[in-house]
């Protein structure tokens, strides 16, 4: 069996890029290379990547067109591209017509709903495309149930062509420290022993909730340290600690992870933090909290300023002395092993039935 893998990109990035290179090495160590390396099919591929050495590249160029039609064109050219590649079934990514298999990462409508941003032509577009994704795909794979649920809610997806599969998380990477460490990471971070630190990690801080967060811990005894992008003007309590490019021993230093999304389909910053150990407080609407074990998360009404402060001072309090977690924090198996195999059943299923 063939398997194409439909991305914006081959190379180190968040999101849905991130998770496609999972499937590349997750497909590798499936025993998917040789003659049955997957095609990947993106508009971007790092060939210094050793990734690359485990697929068939394909590029689709777009850079030649206007931004807005780059969406539109990368669908149709790869049609065409796939079928000279001879892929049997197609994993999407992005937002193309053709997949096989749609990954559902986050909907356009979803976004602008939850951001209460008005639709413009280009949303339209983008809209359209998603539809038309879905509407041909034979299975659709959600990375939440909140996926699940907008799907059939704003999309009229019918729940049997959707499967709810959480994505992975690399566990050797993340995984907790002694006490030791931690105390080393720490001093490391320039966060002090008596400081409560609660890690904001975001390259996007208004989306990630930064406002609010400071809003309602505004006068705290509490560090806000900011991972990511340097915050503008920000308030006393909030630290910028750079760009932590090891951000598992961001999440081993700090007490807390702590993020206020407007929208966040699933959210693998809280997975992460809690299998370094660290609980993390989030809004409702983040779609891994139905992921994580009660014990290790903290969660407060989205948007809610009040409700934030009050289930910040319940955390440090409930937790006085000792903020780690430790034992099972994650409600799936976070390997990625178990999330290819799962998609790959899927794959033969959809190639048996032609």
């Amino acid at each position: 069996m063939r398997i194409g893998i439909s991305a914006n990109a081959l190379k180190h990035s968040g999101g849905l890029e991130r998770y496609a290179m999972d499937l590349v090495r997750g497909l590798a160590a499936a025993g998917f290379d040789g003659r049955q390396k997957p095609a990947f099919f993106a508009r971007k591929i790092d060939m210094s990547l050793p990734e690359s050495r485990l697929i068939e590249p394909h590029r689709i160029k777009v850079s030649f067109l206007p931004g807005k039609l780059r969406d539109a064109y990368f669908s149709w050219a790869l049609k065409r591209a796939r079928r000279k590649a001879k892929v049997d079934v197609l994993i999407g990514c992005n937002r193309v017509e053709g997949s096989d298999i749609a990954i559902c990462g986050g909907t356009h409508i979803g976004f602008l709903r939850a951001t209460g941003r008005r639709e413009k032509r280009s949303d339209t577009r983008q809209i359209a495309l998603e539809r038309r994704q879905y509407a041909q795909a034979q299975v659709i794979v959600a990375h939440s149930d909140m996926m699940r649920d907008e799907l059939r809610t704003l999309y009229g997806i019918d729940d049997e062509k959707i499967r709810v599969l959480y994505p992975p998380v690399d566990g050797a990477r993340f995984a907790p420290v002694d006490a030791a460490e931690r105390a080393r990471l720490r001093g490391q971070f320039g966060f002090k022993a008596d400081e409560t630190v609660l890690l904001f990690p975001s390259s996007s801080h208004v989306r990630k909730g930064l406002p609010l967060i400071e809003k309602a811990l505004a006068g705290m005894k509490v560090v806000v340290a900011v991972a990511g992008r340097a915050p503008e003007n920000p308030a006393a309590n909030v630290r910028y600690v750079g760009y932590a490019k090891n951000i598992e021993d961001a999440y081993r230093a700090a007490d807390f992870t702590i993020l206020a999304s407007s929208y966040e389909p699933f959210g693998l910053v809280g997975i992460e933090s809690v299998m370094c150990g660290t609980p993390v407080i989030f809004p409702a609407c983040i779609g891994c909290c139905d992921a994580i074990a009660d014990r290790a998360k903290h969660v407060f009404k989205s948007g809610d300023a009040d409700d934030l402060r009050r289930t910040v001072l319940d955390a440090i309090e409930a937790r006085r002395g000792d903020a780690r977690v430790s034992g099972e924090t994650v409600r799936y198996d976070t390997s990625v092993a178990s999330h290819v195999r799962a998609l790959i059943g899927l794959a033969n299923d959809i190639r048996q039935t032609r």
